[in-house]
């Protein structure tokens, strides 16, 4: 994580309050403090809570709306022209690593959060089905992530649909982490 940076918003945004998962607009000259920028979405802090502000609206907090996954594949977007190719697991795999929590600096997969990961053919291209949890079952944020992931997973190129489905057996665990995300936390 990085020291908050004070920011002025540039134009009225709509984001989401953390934890409880609720629209909130977020007026034009507000003083905002960014708190984490991963995976193409940003974090807030402002009038006591924080919040997810979209890549889209980048330009409101003065930052680039590119950046924060380092892959190319999101570019397209979903409903856009996508070269089909081959698709297979890791490259799933890989697009979901950035996708982020944004309460926490560490991506859905390291966290443990991303229980099973199945990739189809299809008659039109491939399916990608995954079940992940959250690490509370009351995170009103769940929707938001799963949406994220699911977006960019439609992303990859010869992808034709994701389904992402919110499970909670097994419960998540601190155990569920990657080493890496460990250290990133302080938990190693």
């Amino acid at each position: 994580m990085h020291d908050p940076r004070p920011v002025t918003l540039h134009r009225d945004i709509t984001a989401i309050q953390i934890p409880v998962g609720t629209p909130a607009l977020l007026p034009a000259g507000s003083l905002v403090y960014v708190t984490q920028s991963l995976g193409g979405s940003h974090t807030v802090s402002a009038f006591g809570s924080l919040y997810r502000v979209a890549g889209g609206d980048a330009d409101a907090l003065g930052l680039s709306a590119a950046g924060g996954n380092g892959s190319d594949a999101t570019s397209s977007g979903p409903g856009k022209a996508k070269a089909a190719g081959p698709v297979n697991e890791q490259l799933v795999w890989d697009q979901l690593k950035t996708c982020y929590d944004p309460e926490i600096p560490v991506n859905i997969v390291d966290l443990g959060l991303v229980y099973d990961l199945a990739v189809h053919d299809v008659a039109d291209g491939t399916r990608v089905d995954v079940k992940m949890t959250l690490t509370a079952p009351g995170c009103g944020m769940g929707t938001a992530i799963a949406s994220d992931a699911r977006y960019k997973i439609e992303a990859i190129p010869g992808v034709r649909e994701a389904n992402v489905e919110l499970v909670w057996d097994p419960p998540w665990s601190a155990e569920m982490m990657s080493p890496d995300a460990k250290r990133t936390l302080g938990i190693a």
